[in-house]
């Protein structure tokens, strides 16, 4: 949640780690997002550095099976039940009317 990003100071960290064990590339992973001030800080970097944050690790977990299953899938359109007409008060499921404008 971007309520909870994470930092610039947490990635200093992590790629001071990496310096210290004389790594070149990383990934940090997190279920959260990261701070704007943490993308740019990557940016400029001599190491490869990868932040991975909950989105796109839920996106790659289902574009790889890894941990999730799809058991049914439903499309509805940009605005959905837009155009459908509204149900009568009292009436039946298969009772339908159109909305009308309040007089």
């Amino acid at each position: 949640a971007v309520a909870n990003a994470i930092g610039r100071p947490d990635v200093q960290g992590f790629v001071g780690s990496l310096v210290g064990l004389g790594a070149t590339k990383g990934v940090f992973v997190t279920t959260s997002t990261f701070s704007p001030h943490a993308h740019e800080f990557v940016k400029h970097l001599s190491q490869r550095v990868i932040l991975l944050d909950g989105r796109q690790l839920a996106d790659l977990m289902f574009e790889h099976g890894v941990g999730v299953r799809v058991r049914r899938a439903i499309e509805l359109p940009d605005a959905p039940f837009a155009d459908a007409p509204a149900q009568s008060e009292g009436g039946s499921s298969s009772t339908w009317r159109t909305p009308s404008a309040t007089r």
